[in-house]
Order: structure tokens, then sequence, then C-alpha cells
């Protein structure tokens, strides 16, 4: 549970750890969420109507009761990094072979990504080009390519389940560029639904990345396909492709099979994404 605190939270940053205070109680009041998080009533509300929106909860008379539990659906950056290792290592490659000597990328945060930063290191044809990242871990792996690469790390508010850098400062920072290209990652790609993320500070920060961006690309591995998750990044339309593998996640009890994944890439196909699984659709980006 959180303890009380006057201290101002951004309100993005608020609204999730306001998430996690009725996630574990299943039911918070007004009063009582406006004396943990040092806000007015009408803050609370306004927050609530937010969350309510989002359908992450329901409001009721005097509060809220969570609607579905989200939050412990993500795993931990290390955790992360085991799953579908050989799949992300190709999306990594892959996302690395649209890059350029001489532009400017930005790099999100997470275990896919880290793959990508691998295979940009290893690119050694590469120079001048630079990489700004809100990931700790990312800009650690880039390190090697210095000064080939020039690693700009965007400042903010440190997550610590991914190593990330959310609001404030993170807005500022991207609001004043203009790159060549995004490679953003999520825990949810739906043709419907669009690309979304479990957690809201990062889906805030994937979304100033997207609008920062001449050309934005989704790093995503199969399991993602189809999921639809709390914050919302963007609409498919509003992204250039998405690379992913074709490999159907491996998950105790999961009944995902290859023609699943089969359908879900027509879906984001029919949705007009292009879909990036291997070296020839690679070169058609």
């Amino acid at each position: 549970m959180l303890s009380k605190s006057k201290v101002q939270h951004s309100a993005v940053i608020r609204r999730e750890q306001m998430l996690a205070v009725i996630d574990e109680r299943g039911f918070a009041r007004v009063g009582e969420l406006s004396d943990t998080f040092g806000v007015s009533d009408v803050t609370i509300r306004t927050d609530l109507d937010a969350l309510d929106a989002q359908q992450a909860i329901r409001r009721v008379h005097g509060g809220a009761v969570i609607r579905q539990r989200q939050l412990a659906q993500e795993p931990s950056f290390e955790q992360a990094i085991e799953d579908a290792a050989a799949e992300k290592k190709l999306i990594g490659e892959l996302a690395a072979s649209l890059v350029r000597t001489g532009q400017s990328i930005l790099l999100d945060v997470g275990s896919t990504a880290l793959a990508v930063a691998h295979a940009l290191v290893a690119r050694t044809d590469l120079s001048d080009v630079v990489i700004i990242t809100n990931g700790l871990s990312i800009a650690l792996a880039l390190e090697p390519a210095i000064p080939r690469f020039t690693v700009i790390v965007t400042g903010g508010t440190l997550r610590p389940l991914q190593h990330s850098l959310v609001e404030p400062l993170v807005s500022p920072v991207l609001s004043g560029l203009h790159v060549d290209l995004a490679l953003i990652g999520c825990n949810g790609v739906d043709a419907e639904q669009g690309v979304t993320n479990v957690n809201l500070p990062e889906a805030q920060v994937k979304r100033r990345m997207l609008e920062s961006a001449s050309r934005a690309v989704i790093v995503a591995d199969a399991s993602k396909l189809g999921q639809v998750h709390l914050g919302t990044i963007g609409d498919i339309a509003e992204f250039d492709a998405l690379i992913t593998g074709t490999a159907p996640p491996a998950v105790d009890g999961d009944t995902t099979s290859s023609s699943d994944v089969d359908d879900r890439l027509a879906s984001l196909g029919a949705a007009g994404l292009l879909l990036i699984t291997d070296a020839e659709s690679a070169a058609r980006f």
C-alpha cells in the first residue's frame, strides 16, 4: 500500500499509483485517495473519471472499484529477457537493418528494444547515428558503439521495473525533437484497438516518441499480437510497420497456435500495417 504523501505527482504517474491502490484494496473512497496523494477531491474525481474511461476501474458512489487486474501482468525487465529470446534476437536484427548512417533514432525501453540495441552495436558499418532512449539498460548496451553512435538519455523519473525514465521531464525533451525513425515496444498490438501498453507512464512516453518521428515502427514478439492493455499508444494507422516473429508464445498453459498468430498478422496487414518478419520484408521498408 502506498504511504501518505504530499509530494506532487504528475497526473499519469499519480493515476498509475492510484490504480495500484484500488487494485490492492478492491475499492477505494475519494477521501482516502485524496489523503494518500495530497490532492483535492476534485482532482481525484478527475483521475477516477480518466481511469474509468480507460476501462481500468468502475466509478461507484463515493469512490471506485477495480475493473480488471492488469498491473500484475507486467514482467520485470530481467524476467522478460528470457521470454522468446530467439525471436527477439531476430526482431532486433531486422530493426537494426532499417537504420542508415547519419540517421537519428528513438529507441524505446524493454527486452525487445535491448535486442535492437545489441544488433545496432553489431552493425560496424553504421556511423554518425544519434540514438535517443529513455531506457537506462538500453543506453548501457549502446555504450560500446560510442563514438560511432551518439547516445542521448532523455532524463525523467526512474521506474525500477523496466529501468525506464518517465514523466516528469521526458515530454519537454521529446517535444523538441524530430527524428528519422522511432522503434517502439509495447504489450499489445490489435487491428481494432491499436497499440497498447500495460503501464500508463510508459504508454505516455511511447506516444511522445510516436509523435516525434518521421516514421514509427512497432517491435513486438508474437505473444503481443491480439493483446489489448490499459494505456493506448496509438492507432494502427499511425505506425508505418510492425517487426515481429511468427512463432507462437511458449507459455505453460497457453493455447495460442501458429494459425492464431497467422490470423492476427493477417488482420494487422489488412489494417494497412507493413509486416516485417524477415530480411526480404525489411528491405521493402
